[in-house]
């Protein structure tokens, strides 16, 4: 298990965790990402797109919210 200590956004990475299996929406410096949040590891998440994984940079990551859905 990673210690707090050693992850360079705490406060994101246990956000983030809170979102495990729920569609979201990520913006990085060059494009905004919306998949399902598949796992948050130390320095990347991995966002499922289109039934693929897509592993962001947490020190990419400009913000993150959850997705909205159309009604």
């Amino acid at each position: 298990m990673t210690q707090i200590g050693s992850i360079s956004n705490p406060y994101l990475y246990e956000t983030l965790n809170m979102m495990i299996g729920q569609s979201i929406v990520v913006q990085t410096e060059k494009t905004i990402h919306r998949g399902i949040l598949i796992s948050v590891l130390p320095d990347d998440i991995v966002v499922e797109i289109s039934h693929e994984p897509f592993f962001i940079r947490m020190g990419e990551i400009i913000w993150v919210t959850l997705a909205t859905r159309k009604k």
